[in-house]
């Protein structure tokens, strides 16, 4: 299952997204991972959820990132959920239609390793493409 948190900056996404996974933790038999593109919001996070920083615009496609899911994927079959804060931050280029593209790749991903995906977008909710539309929480 894919989800996307959509919203301008400011608007408590991440604050969101944080609550979400630490509430996640009390009733998950697996484990959780927590991307983000600095470490701002490391010490919000419950310990036992596992912190991954990618560093601000350390990805310049959509691919690149797809590649760096299966690496964290591929460390660890118990993964439940993966949550993802500053998407838009983290892909230095992400047009609309490398959005559609990179929700279908993990939608594969997701399926194939049983795990979900919570994404976070620095896009309002108009102006996202109207495949991501129904996914949005």
């Amino acid at each position: 299952m894919i989800q996307f948190i959509a919203g301008a900056k400011g608007e408590g996404k991440t604050k969101k997204l944080i609550s979400m996974a630490n509430e996640q933790l009390k009733t998950t038999e697996g484990h959780l991972v927590f991307i983000d593109d600095d470490r701002r919001h490391m010490y919000d996070l419950q310990r036992d959820i596992r912190f991954v920083e990618t560093g601000r615009g350390s990805l310049s496609v959509y691919r690149e990132f797809i590649g760096f899911v299966l690496g964290i994927l591929s460390q660890n079959s118990d993964i439940k959920t993966i949550y993802v804060d500053g998407l838009t931050n983290i892909i230095e280029k992400l047009e609309a239609d490398d959005l559609v593209k990179l929700t279908k790749r993990l939608e594969g991903l997701s399926k194939e390793n049983e795990v979900d995906f919570v994404l976070c977008v620095n896009w309002k909710e108009d102006e996202l493409p109207d495949h991501i539309k129904p996914m949005l929480i």
